[in-house]
């Protein structure tokens, strides 16, 4: 018999459950037992007045961004209509049936105003990555490093090349990325500032090309990830350019050992940060094992001896060539001492013309000139590390390693949805960035601790 439902007076009272109505293996459940945000009103409580109108819950305000970026709905006005509809989500936010909502325009006035002066958002994102600890998801044995680049909201219609004057006090460009730009330069720094193409909507971001494709304005999000179960251990949001990313990296580390005291065996990246300097600041500075190739580009590829066909003796200080000849800092003693050190931070060992003119391989070696000069690194030796490491196993494995961090960037991207940065400047990049990476290390942590049986790990007691 075909059914009908009942068209009747509808009932007066009803009893709802809504814990009941999520399901228990949700994935906000997960997280929700991993979250902690007790302690978030006091360390907010130096930014609201004692007296005056009650605000918005902070804490609801914080939840409804960890869903937003957990489930890649990046715009405030469509996740305060997302959370209005979806039960899992008012129940993670702790609100009821009947309760409000906040609007869309909160977010702004708090991102902007306590939030990213208390820098909750990073107090939020550490006490992720302690809980991340807790749990036995970080072994410190190995951290790797790797840059991704993000669009930002600007075009180059509203950009001009770096090379303009441009009125910075027009009424048109006073905005708050262009206020956070001009506040981090001087009068010397804003005449040397010379980028190829300057956004005036958003000056703090890059202009690049380094995907290959047309150049866009753009921002670096630099993630430091342990590779035990890719935990991210920090993340920074740099200009999109190889420095900046490059030495975003010693920042990231020191600030891991200052607020977890974790210091890694080694750390793993790619070519970018196989520098000399790095690799001195790797070895001699954190005494950590560098699993990087080192930049190198002493190879010749005229057919010429490069530089590794030439033999280097540490304890006379100098290099020997194929036939037996020595190339040396100086040939002559100097009543007042010399460091030899040149601009690039490298000493120049030369051999003697007497030993060039009649030397038969000669036009193998030095054919243009009269001398052969190799120029060696102040660094050579942290340098020479690296290359014994890439022969190893262990470095090996660690390229394979090296991929966590990569599919992070993909989860980031694809299932995310951060492919464009909604929020202008330096900082807002930052903001956008440590609430993606919050919301990576709560899917991950829920997922291990509280996820199916087959990928949970034993947690210590």
């Amino acid at each position: 018999m075909m059914g009908q439902r009942s068209s009747g007076q509808g009932r007066l009272f009803y009893a709802f459950d809504l814990d009941a109505h999520v399901p228990e293996n949700h994935l906000l459940r997960g997280i929700d037992r991993c979250l902690d945000l007790s302690d978030l009103r006091t360390q907010l409580a130096d930014h609201y007045s004692s007296t005056g109108r009650p605000s918005i819950d902070p804490e609801l305000m914080i939840r409804m961004l960890i869903v937003g970026y957990s489930y890649g709905i990046r715009s405030e006005r469509r996740l305060c209509e997302e959370v209005h509809l979806n039960l899992g989500y008012r129940w993670f936010c702790r609100l009821g049936l009947e309760d409000a909502v906040p609007d869309h325009s909160t977010f702004s006035k708090n991102r902007h105003g306590r939030f990213r002066e208390s820098g909750i958002f990073r107090w939020v994102f550490d006490e992720v990555v302690r809980r991340c600890m807790a749990a036995g998801l970080v072994k410190a044995e190995g951290f790797a490093v790797d840059a991704s680049i993000i669009a930002a909201d600007a075009n180059k219609q509203r950009s001009v090349p770096g090379t303009d004057r441009i009125d910075w006090s027009s009424p048109a460009l006073s905005t708050r990325a262009v206020r956070e730009y001009l506040e981090g330069l001087d009068g010397e720094a804003l005449a040397e500032a010379m980028p190829k193409r300057l956004s005036l909507t958003d000056p703090q971001s890059s202009w690049t090309a380094a995907l290959g494709g047309p150049a866009f304005f753009a921002y670096s999000t630099n993630y430091l990830i342990d590779t035990a179960h890719g935990v991210i251990m920090d993340v920074e949001a740099t200009p999109a350019h190889r420095t900046a990313e490059v030495e975003s990296t010693k920042a990231m580390v020191e600030r891991v050992e200052a607020r977890f005291a974790i210091t890694p065996e080694r750390l793993i990246g790619d070519m970018a940060y196989g520098n000399a300097p790095m690799l001195a600041w790797m070895v001699d500075e954190k005494e950590i094992e560098p699993h990087v190739p080192v930049w190198d580009k002493t190879q010749r590829q005229d057919g010429t001896l490069s530089s590794t066909d030439f033999q280097w003796d540490d304890d006379a200080n100098e290099y020997r060539c194929p036939e037996g000849h020595s190339l040396r800092i100086e040939r002559r003693p100097f009543k007042k001492a010399r460091t030899h050190i040149t601009k690039l931070n490298s000493i120049i060992y030369r051999s003697s013309q007497h030993d060039c003119q009649h030397c038969p391989r000669k036009m193998q070696c030095c054919p243009k000139t009269p001398i052969r000069k190799i120029a060696r690194s102040i660094h050579e030796h942290a340098r020479d590390v690296a290359r014994r490491i890439r022969t190893t196993p262990e470095y090996a494995r660690s390229r394979r390693l090296r991929k966590k961090v990569e599919m992070l960037f993909a989860h980031l991207k694809r299932i995310l949805k951060v492919t464009r940065l909604r929020l202008r400047g330096l900082s807002g990049a930052s903001d956008e960035f440590t609430l993606a990476a919050t919301a990576q290390n709560l899917r991950r942590l829920a997922m291990l601790t509280h996820g199916p049986p087959s990928r949970r790990i034993a947690t210590p007691a």
